[in-house]
């Protein structure tokens, strides 16, 4: 059986910078408050006209593909993770395979939320190790910021969400030892409505209508204090679960990437696997939670920071809405 490994990585982030003083200007909100909550100091907005995810996601996928080597004729598989598509239908999956020219090849969406990049990556991984596909381009894109409610109502969400892609190359090795070492997804429905977005739904007796846009549904609804505590728990739970099926302990970790969705998270999470700082790599005060993309941007930044080196054991973690949460363990 072949082994899957990351060969190249790619990001793009919107050059709107929005600071937290931008945002004390739209809500009753102020920098220290959304630094002491979050940890962010300022995030990316998209450029109505000219961003769009699948644009922002094909910028991302050709620095990913240049990266690793390989013609974009090369790529024979797309699996595409946002919550924000450009279109209600079809997903995003073949607007970006157009865009790259690759018509004739499968593109397959994952709507897995934060967890949607780790969800995604072990389909690819899985397809690679039976020999169906060598080379598969996994891309995490979202813009949230047109999603958000900018009020005082909706300002927990509004300071924590953002804009942004990234992409990877996963390839398949004969190199014993390399690669994807194993993914471990988990989820629990239970708690679907502690963070969502309700509307456009289709089981409503007209899909869009003045009530439901006067409603509030088309928002992101976010129950904070639930999903901190049930992310720390599972954040370290899936990590370990990772580590123990190759009978590793968090000392052997070279790099910890989560899921940005909150500093105060992974650095809670920091303390209980006992790591220290430079064993975890955190963008979040830069970029914000960009959901499905932040953690292949986060990826991409560290490979250009020279943060992650050949045989080095990284895992990868994310947590959030459905609940759903995943491991990705991997010798790099």
């Amino acid at each position: 059986m072949k082994n899957s490994l990351i060969a190249g990585a790619g990001h793009y982030l919107p050059e709107r910078i929005v600071t937290n003083d931008e945002l004390s200007t739209l809500m009753n909100t102020n920098d220290a408050w959304i630094v002491e909550r979050t940890g962010i100091k300022e995030r990316r907005w998209f450029t109505p006209g000219k961003d769009t995810v699948t644009s922002m996601a094909k910028q991302a996928s050709e620095k990913a593909i240049k990266n690793a080597g390989v013609k974009t004729s090369e790529i024979d598989f797309i699996i595409f993770a946002t919550i924000t598509p450009d279109y209600f239908i079809p997903g995003n999956g073949v607007l970006l395979q157009r865009e790259l020219g690759l018509q004739g090849i499968g593109a397959l969406d994952v709507r897995n939320a934060c967890s949607g990049f780790v969800y995604a990556l072990s389909i690819a991984d899985q397809y690679i190790k039976t020999g169906m596909y060598q080379n598969i381009l996994v891309v995490g894109a979202e813009i949230q910021s047109s999603a958000l409610d900018k009020s005082d109502e909706g300002r927990s969400s509004a300071v924590i969400f953002a804009d942004g892609a990234g992409a990877v190359v996963l390839q398949a090795t004969e190199e014993p030892g390399r690669g994807i070492l194993s993914t471990h997804l988990h989820a629990d429905g239970d708690y679907a409505e502690e963070l969502y977005v309700k509307d456009p739904g289709s089981s409503r007796e007209v899909r869009i209508s003045e009530d439901l846009i006067h409603s509030g549904s088309f928002n992101l609804k976010m129950n904070g204090n639930t999903v901190f505590k049930h992310a720390v728990v599972r954040f370290d739970e899936v990590i370990r679960e990772a580590l123990a099926a190759h009978q590793l302990g968090p000392k052997n970790l070279d790099l910890l990437i989560p899921h940005q969705a909150n500093l105060r998270i992974s650095q809670f999470v920091q303390a209980k696997l006992g790591l220290e700082e430079e064993q975890v790599f955190n963008n979040i005060m830069h970029y914000g939670n960009t959901t499905a993309a932040t953690i292949p941007v986060a990826i991409s930044e560290a490979l250009e920071q020279q943060r992650i080196s050949p045989k080095d054991l990284v895992c990868l973690a994310a947590f959030g809405s459905g609940f759903s949460w995943a491991s990705a363990l991997i010798r790099w």
